[in-house]
């Protein structure tokens, strides 16, 4: 498909540059069948059923965001994917300036080798030392606020806990399950009360959530590969639910891509450790989920293709425009919709 179909206009102010306080206070659009109905984050209970599950994605954003030197020349790298023990796929700025071998000192000793350079441009970086990685960033990293945030103001100490959601766990992502990031303990208590269970899942997040697409048409596109895992246990209860009538709920659009990534062609939920590139545009048929909670999202953007896949293009784009005139707050730190086919 043509991705221009999947261009809108967005104003610039409806990005938003802080979350809603407090979290489940934030506005929700839901679509439902063929009704368009506004509502509040923590009205979620009164619009599942009791037996429904939502599936979290349990990463945990790291400090990825690197400013370094190679020499006199200044280096920027946020960390993409992990390759191993000490190694990370990076997105890096002014890569001209680096050559295979050359070492980036990235402030607080630390430093790493340009190990490898990749078609797409993306480096591979070997971290020096013994120390964890996870110590490094420490000291060195920042959060990776996504860039049209981090274009209009610095990050700062309360993005360490605006960006990361309160079902955290497993560190290794670079950017958050935003949908997510709307959950709170009283909501979460809410939900159970109706008898709406829930289920986590482990998907890193990659910076490449962030990359236009450039390709003209969404066939020629290629996505980047990210890591994720569903155990046993996770995928037998998520089958369970679907068996007794429940519906399972992906709460974000990574929690949504590694269920179907793991589910068979019978509609069964698999067990799931690897990597998944899955690229959802409309046409495609839904075998794991049966329903999203997600933000707004860019427009031609591999998100806002997966959604028209889930509602229909045509129904998005007059959903988005719904929610572009009525105020509605866009991307990471915006406002949520509810989309159940």
């Amino acid at each position: 498909m043509r991705v221009d179909l999947f261009d809108f206009d967005l104003p610039n102010d409806r990005i938003a540059l802080r979350p809603a306080s407090p979290r489940d206070a934030a506005r929700m659009l839901v679509l439902a069948g063929d009704t368009t109905a506004g509502a509040i984050v923590r009205d979620l209970p009164n619009l599942l059923r009791p037996g429904d599950c939502l599936i979290f994605n349990d990463t945990r954003v790291i400090p990825a965001q690197l400013e370094g030197r190679r020499g006199e020349a200044k280096i920027g790298a946020t960390l993409h994917k992990r390759e191993g023990p000490r190694a990370w796929i990076a997105f890096v700025r002014n890569a001209k300036r680096v050559r295979v071998g050359d070492r980036i000192e990235f402030g607080g000793d630390v430093t790493a080798i340009a190990a490898d350079r990749f078609a797409d441009g993306s480096i591979l970086l070997r971290f020096e030392g013994d120390e964890p990685v996870e110590l490094l960033l420490g000291r060195a990293g920042q959060m990776p606020l996504p860039p049209y945030i981090a274009a209009k103001r610095p990050t700062d100490a309360r993005d360490a806990d605006d960006y990361q959601t309160m079902f955290a766990a497993e560190p290794g992502a670079v950017a958050a399950p935003t949908a997510a990031l709307h959950f709170t303990p009283g909501l979460m208590a809410a939900l159970a009360e109706r008898g709406i269970d829930h289920a986590t899942l482990t998907l890193h997040v990659g910076a490449g959530t962030f990359l236009p697409v450039k390709a003209d048409d969404t066939d020629d596109h290629a996505m980047h590969a990210e890591w994720g895992r569903i155990d046993a246990a996770t995928a037998d209860r998520l089958n369970a639910v679907r068996a007794k009538g429940g519906r399972l709920i992906a709460v974000g659009t990574t929690s949504l891509r590694l269920i179907e990534s793991a589910t068979d062609a019978e509609g069964r939920i698999q067990p799931f450790e690897g990597d998944t590139a899955i690229f959802i545009t409309p046409g495609y048929r839904f075998r794991g989920i049966d329903g999203l909670m997600t933000n707004f999202h860019l427009p031609k953007s591999t998100l806002f293709m997966l959604v028209s896949a889930l509602m229909g293009r045509e129904r998005m784009q007059a959903a988005y425009a719904h929610a572009i005139a009525e105020g509605y707050r866009f991307y990471s730190y915006g406002d949520s919709s509810l989309l159940l086919p």
